[in-house]
C-alpha cells in the first residue's frame, strides 16, 4: 500500500512563498509520474502541476504558470511544490497524488489513483 504524507502548509501573507513537500512510501517512487491537485472549500479539485518520473516533463495549470514549480527528488521519494507570489485565491488544501501507469490525462484526478490526505494552505489579504 503506497501512503503519501504532504507538508509545508500554514498561514501566509499575499506575495509570500511556501514550499510543500510529499513523501512517498514504498521502493516505485521514481516509476510513476506524481501530481500536486487543490480543493478549496464548495469547489472541485482542481489541477495544479504534475511531473514525470524523471523529471524531464513538467505540466502546470495554465493560471499558475510562472509563480508554481514542481520537482521531485527520488533518492528521497519526495516531491516538491514551490508556491510563489501567492494570492489569497490560492487558499485550499494541496493534495499529494500518484499517477496510474497507464493515464488518460494527467490533468484530472482520475488519471491519479493514490492520494494523501492533504494540507492546508491559507493566503491572507
Amino acid at each position: 500500500q503506497v501512503q503519501l504524507v504532504e507538508s509545508g502548509g500554514g498561514l501566509v501573507q499575499a506575495g509570500g512563498s511556501l514550499r510543500l513537500s510529499c513523501v512517498a512510501s514504498g521502493r516505485t517512487f521514481s516509476s510513476y509520474t506524481m501530481g500536486w491537485f487543490r480543493q478549496a472549500p464548495g469547489k472541485e479539485r482542481e489541477f495544479v502541476a504534475a511531473i514525470t518520473q524523471n523529471g524531464d516533463r513538467e505540466y502546470y495549470a495554465d493560471s499558475l504558470k510562472g509563480r508554481f514549480t514542481i520537482s521531485r527528488d527520488n533518492a528521497k521519494n519526495t516531491v516538491y511544490l514551490q508556491m510563489n507570489n501567492l494570492k489569497p485565491e490560492d487558499t485550499a488544501n494541496y493534495y499529494c497524488a500518484r499517477a496510474r501507469l497507464i493515464v488518460g490525462s494527467y490533468y484530472t484526478p482520475s488519471g491519479y489513483n493514490y492520494w494523501g490526505q492533504g494540507t492546508q494552505v491559507t493566503v491572507s489579504s
